[in-house]
């Protein structure tokens, strides 16, 4: 029966079978590749973990669901969360971010950097206190707003209702001025009335608890604008200025706004003015265990570790004496530097184009990278073969971590979510740095092979049906042959009675 059925199988047949099959799979490879590009992993292989291999294996799948959920829990007691901080050396977006738009027609920051940074603004400069005043309740619009034209409206509006709403200066400095300068004497005007405000509340934070939110809020309001007008300083020069400013404010500032890094705005500076030895005294008080690393602190380590033996470094001299003390002190912070986040070295080595730094960074991530490049690549440059020992030696860090996604050497293993998180903070139009370079999933693989394949088969069955036919009745035959010879075994251990019976059925 099987020969006769192949046998009135014609050409057509096997054209449209294995241009059916080449389109079936051409169409789940496509949904493959989009998925995997969306989400970072693959459909089938996704659907075959999380429900067919529970089922199949006959766990229980609330049990391991539960089981799931435990580990992921102790992973995130184990490994910190991808968490955005706000960039310490974030530009003005009048002054510098507007520039490039205009310019270019591109726009430098994305709704969802620009959305952190109102909710930042909200907390920072706003609190319950001033529920009642009708100045602080048109900022609170005006920072939720997109359009900055309405924005700079709404803030001089509250300046019209009352002429010391500090919040208001800070939003003008930060948007309506177009140029260092101009910001600089908005931030000055908003500075007056910030220590008025801020002296006011420190004399009467201890009465309740109100008082106290509002005294918070003019610190964090204060401390704000020093920090801007000490920006200024550095951005228009004044280098002395700047440094006096920034170690002030680190020693005024409460330990609860760390997170504001202020030390790496001193370091920076203390770079730029050649101040090395004031830079390691800074590095040696904030590069501790506790304190959550950044680019900025382990790549600053490193330049002042090859600053000292830069100069006279040669690889081919290297290779033939080995290493001195020093060169390894200095290669050893390089590869420390590049397992904290190895997407910087391209943009110093200038191989990636470099972009403005969002307002919000990712650690270990690339938007980390763009903002620590942005500002320190002239420090590395200064360096007299700086970039050369760099060059040489930063991608000897990944033999050392081979599986930098389950297990670091220095460090915690690589978070998976950075990807994801820096697509958010980064625009469009920049390329995405990736950490490790995702390998294709098995099935995108196996379902582009099989398309190929089977369109082949159907280009060469249309183009010789004749021949493509034949080969398929005799392959047919022969895959045939072993299942004749086990029923030809069956029919002669089991009754023929039965055999009749399961025919028939």
């Amino acid at each position: 029966m099987a020969t006769v059925f192949l046998s009135t199988l014609t050409p057509k047949f096997y054209v449209a079978l294995t241009g059916t099959s080449s389109l079936i799979s051409g169409l789940i490879l496509i949904f493959e590749w989009w998925y995997f590009r969306k989400y970072g992993t693959s459909f089938i292989e996704q659907v075959s973990l999380n429900h067919l291999s529970p089922w199949i294996g006959g766990g229980d799948a609330a049990t391991t669901d539960n089981n799931a959920v435990t580990t992921n829990n102790n992973n995130q007691q184990a490994v910190p969360e991808c968490k955005v901080w706000r960039n310490p050396l974030n530009l003005f977006r009048g002054s510098e971010y507007s520039r490039l738009t205009k310019t270019t027609q591109k726009e430098p920051l994305t709704y969802y950097d620009m959305n952190l940074s109102a909710q930042d603004h909200q907390t920072f400069f706003t609190c319950e206190a001033d529920s009642s005043k009708p100045e602080y309740q048109i900022m609170q619009t005006a920072w939720r707003e997109r359009n900055p034209e309405v924005r700079i409206k709404a803030a001089k509006n509250a300046l019209e209702v009352n002429p010391e709403c500090v919040c208001a200066y800070i939003l003008l400095a930060e948007e309506e001025c177009t140029s260092i300068l101009d910001a600089e004497k908005m931030l000055r005007t908003g500075l007056k009335y910030a220590d008025i405000s801020y002296r006011k509340s420190q004399a009467l934070q201890h009465q309740s608890t109100m008082l106290e939110l509002l005294h918070r809020r003019d610190t964090n309001a204060l401390i704000y604008i020093k920090r801007r007008l000490a920006m200024c300083a550095r951005k228009l020069g004044k280098m002395k200025e700047a440094i006096k400013m920034f170690r002030d404010l680190t020693k005024e500032v409460p330990a609860i706004l760390n997170a504001l890094n202020l030390h790496e705005n001193l370091l920076e500076a203390l770079l730029e003015v050649g101040a090395y030895a004031d830079a390691q005294a800074v590095l040696a008080k904030y590069d501790d265990i506790s304190l959550p690393k950044s680019a900025t602190i382990c790549y600053t380590a490193a330049l002042l570790k090859a600053r000292a033996v830069a100069d006279k470094f040669s690889p081919d001299v290297a290779s033939k004496r080995g290493l001195t003390a020093a060169e390894m002190a200095a290669v050893e912070a390089i590869h420390r530097a590049v397992e904290f986040n190895p997407h910087v070295p391209k943009y110093l080595l200038e191989t990636k184009p470099l972009i403005l730094p969002p307002e919000h960074i990712l650690k270990r991530g690339d938007s980390e990278a763009i903002a620590y490049a942005f500002f320190h690549l002239p420090h590395w440059k200064r360096v007299e073969g700086a970039l050369n020992l760099l060059h040489c030696t930063w991608e000897g860090t990944f033999r050392m971590i081979p599986y930098p996604l389950e297990k670091g050497h220095l460090f915690y293993p690589y978070p998976t979510c950075t990807e994801c998180a820096d697509r958010e903070l980064l625009p469009a139009f920049h390329e995405v740095s990736v950490y490790p370079k995702k390998e294709l999933p098995f099935f995108i693989v196996f379902t582009a092979g099989l398309c190929s394949f089977t369109a082949l088969l159907a280009l060469l069955t249309h183009q010789y049906p004749e021949p493509m036919g034949h080969l398929a009745k005799t392959l047919v035959g022969w895959w045939y042959v072993p299942i004749q010879y086990v029923l030809d075994k069956l029919e002669a251990v089991l009754p023929s009675n039965l055999l009749h019976h399961l025919s028939r059925i």
